[in-house]
Order: C-alpha cells, then sequence, then structure tokens
C-alpha cells in the first residue's frame, strides 16, 4: 500500500477539525470530472463525521488533458493567500462546466478580490510553485491519477463514492 511521504504541514489547506482523528488528504484536479464527483462525497464526509475528520486539498493539475487545471489552481492558491481558499475551491468545482479564463476572472471578481492583483499573479505565475510542490509531493507518494486519497497516511485503492471512504475513514475510526 502507498503511503504519504510528504506529511500534512501548515503550508496545506486543510478544512474541518485542525486535529481530526482521521486526516483525509486528496491529490485532485480541478478540470478532472472524477474529482467533481468526489467533491460532493468529501462535503458529505465533512458533515458527517464532523471534528473527527480533517480534509486537506492538494493540486494535482494534469496539465496535457485538462489546459485549465494549472490556472485554476493557481486561482485557488490566489484566493487561498486571502483567506479564500475554500470559496474558490467549492466555486470552481460548482462551475467546473464553465471552467476558463473568463470564469476564473469572473469568480476572482465575484469573491470580491482584486481583479488586477489576480491578473499579474497569473502572469507572473506567482502560484505556480505551490502548485508544483505539491503535484511533486504526489508523485512522491504515487500519485498517478485523480482523484487520489490518503487516509491517515496510506492510500484509499478503493472506490472515491461516499460510502466506500466513509466505510473506510469509520474503520480507521474504530480501531483502538
Amino acid at each position: 500500500m502507498a503511503e504519504l511521504r510528504v506529511p500534512v504541514s501548515a503550508a496545506d489547506h486543510a478544512r474541518g477539525a485542525a486535529a481530526g482523528r482521521v486526516v483525509l488528504v486528496e491529490y485532485g484536479d480541478y478540470e478532472c470530472p472524477y474529482c467533481r464527483a468526489a467533491h460532493v462525497e468529501v462535503l458529505r464526509l465533512g458533515r458527517h463525521f464532523g471534528d473527527d475528520l480533517t480534509y486537506v486539498f492538494r493540486h494535482f493539475p494534469l496539465t496535457e488533458i485538462h489546459p485549465f487545471a494549472e490556472p485554476a489552481a493557481e486561482t485557488a492558491e490566489f484566493a487561498g493567500a486571502q483567506g479564500r481558499f475554500w470559496d474558490m475551491h467549492d466555486a470552481i468545482y460548482a462551475h467546473q462546466d464553465q471552467l476558463s479564463l473568463p470564469f476564473l476572472v469572473g469568480a476572482v471578481r465575484a469573491l470580491g478580490l482584486s481583479v488586477r492583483d489576480f491578473e499579474v499573479a497569473l502572469e507572473a505565475r506567482t502560484y505556480a510553485p505551490k502548485v508544483a510542490q505539491d503535484f511533486l509531493s504526489g508523485v512522491r507518494s504515487g500519485v498517478n491519477g485523480t482523484p487520489t486519497f490518503f487516509i491517515n497516511g496510506h492510500r484509499h485503492d478503493g472506490p472515491f463514492d461516499y460510502q466506500h471512504l466513509a466505510a473506510a475513514i469509520q474503520s480507521v475510526l474504530s480501531r483502538p
């Protein structure tokens, strides 16, 4: 079973309890339809497990097949630098079928962030190193597709629907 080679740190975007008994790490791509489906399931898991679950998202843009995955990841990082990562994350997945540069500009505007600062950051690729860092951590952990999940550092190789992820998380919670 593959292991998470880069531990969760303050550099990660985490949702839910700060110190949940279970840490669910996802390597995802904003243009991947399977990641969008998983996003819905992850939100349900968060509501179900509450403070027992910490969810971490790491970028794994599959740029050869998803041309907007990288700019979307950099847009999420831009929003994250201003405390709005999860708002942008949710907005991108909610409107994945509209993913384009004009959509990203509109999403930045809708969150009340500076479009000018965003355009400068995207042009300068200010957040590309963070996205690349996430991607490389995934490669080191054996990620070769999206979504890929790790539960308390161990890769979840089963289906990523709610039922299977919830069962895997509950199994970890049931251990003494």
